[in-house]
């Protein structure tokens, strides 16, 4: 998955394009055709009406993990996730090119409550999934989880990764 604003507003940030940013834009010409190993693990709760859900997500920090994201892994566990954080409120435009799998994608407001939800998106379509605003945190869960379990917009979510993030 790739998220193109942020990676354009990372190269605006820091002034030109370096360091892992530097790396990720002389890899965007050269497509990736395996799934990226498996990134720190971080555990997330969402808390909704009917109890607190648990999940052991992968967090994508750097713009080069998060262009390539879930891309061709063939199983999300339904306890487990992608977590992309920002680096400020901003629109999140995702994709699923190359991603194999149907997700869930979770936008995140700066309260740290759910925005909105796109559920069972289409596996390798290029269509754009939007958050329709400025979000911090853009979370992947396997396909029909938030149904499943009853996630829904305003639910509030915990993780490390966002109660470090400066406001």
């Amino acid at each position: 998955m790739r998220n193109f604003l942020p990676f354009c507003l990372a190269v605006a940030l820091y002034g030109g394009v370096s360091g892992s940013a530097a790396l990720a834009a002389d890899n965007m010409g050269e497509q990736s055709s395996v799934a990226q190993p498996e990134l720190v693990h971080e555990p997330l709760s969402i808390r909704s009406g009917n109890g607190t859900h648990q999940f052991s997500i992968e967090v994508a920090k750097t713009p080069k993990e998060q262009e390539i994201g879930e891309m061709f892994r063939t199983n999300i566990p339904a306890d487990r996730g992608m977590l992309f954080v920002w680096p400020y409120p901003q629109q999140s435009d995702m994709w699923m090119k190359n991603t194999l799998s149907s997700l869930d994608i979770v936008f995140i407001g700066s309260d740290h409550r759910i925005q909105s939800i796109v559920e069972d998106t289409v596996p390798e379509s290029l269509a754009h999934v939007s958050s329709h605003g400025p979000v911090i945190a853009t979370l992947e869960l396997r396909g029909g989880e938030t149904a499943r379990l009853g996630i829904s917009v305003g639910d509030t979510v915990s993780v490390p990764s966002l109660d470090k993030r400066k406001s």
